[in-house]
């Protein structure tokens, strides 16, 4: 049995041979492993400390239109055994699906070339050097001013990882990742006013992460231009979305164009392909094509080369997020879209899911609001995909003449995804990556504004 780091991607094929010889009609083999790293400071000491490794192999199989999967960790001889076998055993007692399947050959391949998804200076970063790291960052924020009194501390994490996939229609592809991420909470006290906030910055290499210095000063400016927020009165007023909490509503949006949500009705954009159903100034993309990103892999968890699907252009739908099953339901075309864990059928991820940068700074939205609501914290799960109803908590920062003029908290943002869509205004030019979704500034021209 082929065993070691060397040998995984001949494993992946091996399963499936032994998958068919053992009665399945096709089968998919996916197996990943991969070590994670995480550290954590508060006041200058260390708290936490975590290094963790993890292997196992994933098998899909399928007898006609009946599938059944299992997953193992031990992948000696007699565990792949024991993995076909359960698999086996599982199809046998299912039901037909008709929309069961592997895709089909033709939609199967991989990126060529290097898209930058690992760097070997995670791999390569001592303990004690991580952990300076994270004592830097919170550091730099009690030492940014006398005001920043506590702290709920700094923490770094790192993870490499290598994912391997076969199956019995000819495909097989491996690639490599890591990544790693730098954050820190400080605590801002004014009298009796006490608030925190956060800033973090990840990236594939270390090379590329933001300096610990500058992330702590920022989560410490952040912290103290919070304190002392008052709380106004209920009125609709435009509401602006900074980067890090647009990002938030990118991934309510990626709810909405969800395959599985799509044809089983469940969501407010089903049957709406082709529909203005957002401002002309919104376009909303997913790509796991971008070199060096979080959403990037050459392909999906079926074997289907990534590619560029333009979601919303200029406010029409043009795609839902599609995996093969999905696709099938809907008699449309996988979009490259599927995600699985080891285990189980494939579901429907994202790549680098975010809308497109706009003309305006951020400066110049918010200088043409007269009155309005800067958002940089949500609060709660308040949205319903179903009838696109939004309501959550929210903190930041109120707009006068121009001007961020003075923190507010313990308000409510409400309305609904449809009019939200519909109510983009503006859209600045500062998208940044800090994750797989992203958006710039958003301005919404009316929203309530729920407070005293």
């Amino acid at each position: 049995m082929p065993s070691g780091e060397n040998h995984l991607g001949e494993l992946a094929r091996d399963v499936v041979r032994r998958a068919l010889a053992a009665g399945a009609h096709d089968a998919e083999c996916t197996i990943a492993e991969g070590d994670e790293f995480s550290s954590s400071v508060r006041m200058r000491e260390l708290e936490n400390l975590k290094e963790a490794g993890s292997r196992g192999a994933g098998l899909r199989i399928l007898i006609g239109q009946r599938t059944g999967s299992s997953y193992t960790s031990d992948l000696s001889a007699e565990g792949i055994e024991r993995l076909v076998k359960s698999a086996i055993e599982l199809a046998e007692v299912t039901t037909d699906d008709p929309c069961a399947g592997l895709p089909e050959p033709e939609e199967l391949g991989a990126l060529a070339g290097d898209l930058d998804l690992y760097a070997a200076d995670v791999e390569a970063l001592e303990t004690d050097a991580a952990v300076a790291l994270a004592r830097r960052a919170e550091e730099a924020a009690l030492s940014a001013d006398p005001r920043i009194a506590n702290s709920e501390g700094a923490s770094f994490d790192s993870n490499t990882g290598r994912h391997i996939f076969a199956n019995s229609r000819g495909f097989a592809g491996e690639y490599r990742t890591s990544s790693c991420s730098l954050a820190v909470v400080p605590v801002a006290r004014e009298g009796e006013s006490m608030e925190r906030d956060v800033w973090y910055h990840a990236a594939r290499s270390l090379a590329l992460l933001e300096p610990p210095e500058q992330i702590g000063r920022t989560a410490a400016a952040r912290a103290l231009r919070r304190l002392n927020p008052v709380k106004v009165v209920t009125q609709r007023v435009p509401v602006v979305f900074e980067p890090r909490v647009a990002a938030s509503l990118v991934e309510n949006l990626f709810e909405a164009v969800h395959g599985t949500l799509i044809y089983r009705h469940e969501s407010f954009l089903a049957g709406k392909l082709g529909e203005k159903v957002a401002s002309e100034k919104l376009s909303l993309v997913d790509d796991a094509t971008i070199p060096g990103l979080f959403g990037t892999s050459p392909f999906d968890d079926e074997g289907v080369a990534s590619r560029r699907t333009a979601v919303l252009e200029r406010g029409v739908l043009r795609s839902y997020l599609l995996n093969t099953y999905a696709a099938r339901k809907l008699g449309l075309k996988t979009t490259g879209n599927a995600s699985r864990g080891l285990a189980g059928n494939a579901g429907i991820g994202h790549g680098n899911f975010f809308i497109e940068n706009g003309v305006q700074t951020p400066e110049r939205i918010v200088a043409g609001i007269a009155d309005g609501f800067y958002v940089t914290e949500l609060i709660g799960m308040g949205v319903n995909i179903v009838t696109g109803d939004y309501s959550r908590g929210a903190a930041g920062l109120w707009i006068r003449n121009g001007e961020l003029a003075f923190p507010v908290s313990e308000v409510t943002i409400a309305g609904k995804l449809q009019d939200m869509l519909l109510g983009v205004e503006e859209v600045a030019n500062d998208l940044e990556f800090r994750g797989s979704a992203a958006s710039p500034t958003l301005k919404i021209g009316e929203m309530t504004v729920g407070g005293r």
